[in-house]
């Protein structure tokens, strides 16, 4: 088969072997990444290697990464903007073209108007260590001319895993047997070869780069032998500061063969009783469609939420049927829920929030700021 006939549709049934697993399977950092894709989904390496690219190139997959748990990295938020509808395209456009720390930026809309639905833009943000994320925002709050932000951190991690193929068709109530683990949000302490391993480590992949010993230019990119690279990732593994190494599908845009992987994105909000918030976020994260789930405080601008999760699909009311079986079962293990609601995503782009805290300096003066007078 020559490369232009190779397929590079999600749906194609070797690609979709290979997507169920390179998504979000591969935990970790591994020294032969591709290798393990292979072994997971039982095709042959070359062929693994050959659909990678040719969906890379095609834009099916948007970019192949190690990815970092920047939660332990930098501290991070999740923040809601109310901007006037005037500004709201434009005040998108800044905080995804112009903003390296912001990271997914989502325009979202409620089916009614409800506590909050007045905040339709939100993004995710990272803040390197010793910089403060309010400064952050009450800076990009001025660039595009937004009247309100609401910072919501999260306390803790329930879920964290993307995996859009393999949720396919999932029958709503689909969940694990035991609640799901709770993860601690903590912010390690890097060392200058920490970091050079690191900013080496998380660059994305090209094309051409998904090869096998994909890890000895970055090696020498990171200006270490390729064993001290290795010896430095596991130990920031065991460290808990990879993620995993993953294939991003295109999930928002139309692909290049007409199809979508994902056509809704739904932000799920629950207010439950103060001190229940660990008990009820195990619960909700038992379920498999969920891709994200957190303990965050959303204060009274949102009725004092503070369970939030977020799932994808590509059928509006079977996403709801999920949501219904998930109200369901916080009703059946006794766990009152006192409001709850949807956000709807709609206009979105996704971009990795940058970490270092050399770029955030170096950010600040490119801007006009000075970095000391952006600290804590």
């Amino acid at each position: 088969m020559t490369a232009a006939n190779v397929p590079f549709s999600p749906t194609d049934p070797t690609n979709a072997r290979i997507l169920a697993v390179s998504e979000d399977k591969i935990q970790g950092f591994q020294r032969d990444p591709l290798a393990a894709i292979a072994h997971q989904c039982g095709v042959e390496l070359p062929i693994v290697i050959e659909r990678i690219q040719v969906m890379l190139r095609a834009g099916t997959i948007r970019r192949v990464r190690q990815t970092l748990m920047s939660t332990n990295l930098a501290p991070g938020s999740l923040v809601a903007w109310q901007v006037p509808q005037d500004r709201l395209d434009a005040a998108f456009d800044y905080l995804f073209q112009r903003d390296p720390f912001s990271g997914h930026v989502v325009i979202r809309s409620t089916d009614a108007a409800t506590p909050g639905s007045n905040y339709k833009l939100w993004t995710t943000l990272k803040v390197p260590s010793g910089f403060s994320m309010r400064k952050h925002c009450e800076f990009l709050m001025r660039q595009v001319g937004a009247d309100h932000f609401r910072l919501m951190p999260a306390k803790k991690l329930f879920v964290l895993g993307v995996g859009h193929v393999r949720r396919r068709g999932l029958e709503p109530g689909s969940k694990a047997d035991v609640p799901a683990e709770v993860q601690d949000v903590k912010v390690a302490q890097l060392s200058e070869l920490d970091w050079r391993v690191l900013m080496a480590l998380k660059r994305e992949f090209a094309p051409e780069e998904i090869a096998p010993n994909l890890w000895e230019a970055r090696a020498s990119e990171a200006g270490v032998p390729l064993e001290t690279f290795c010896e430095v990732a596991e130990d920031l593994n065991r460290r808990k500061i990879i993620g995993r190494f993953s294939t991003f599908l295109e999930h928002v845009k139309t692909l290049k063969t007409g199809e979508q992987v994902t056509r809704y994105n739904a932000l799920f909000h629950w207010a439950v009783p103060p001190g229940r918030e660990l008990e009820a976020g195990r619960e909700v994260g038992r379920f498999h469609v969920l891709t994200h789930g957190y303990w965050r405080e959303g204060g009274p601008e949102f009725r004092n939420v503070n369970i939030m999760a977020v799932a994808h699909g590509t059928d509006r009311d079977l996403l709801l049927a999920h949501k219904t079986a998930m109200d369901a079962h916080l009703q059946s293990v006794g766990i009152p829920v006192s409001y709850t609601n949807v956000f709807w995503g709609g206009r979105s782009e996704i971009k990795p929030s940058e970490v270092s805290p050399l770029a955030y300096r170096d950010w600040c003066r490119t801007v006009g700021l000075d970095p000391e007078a952006m600290r804590d």
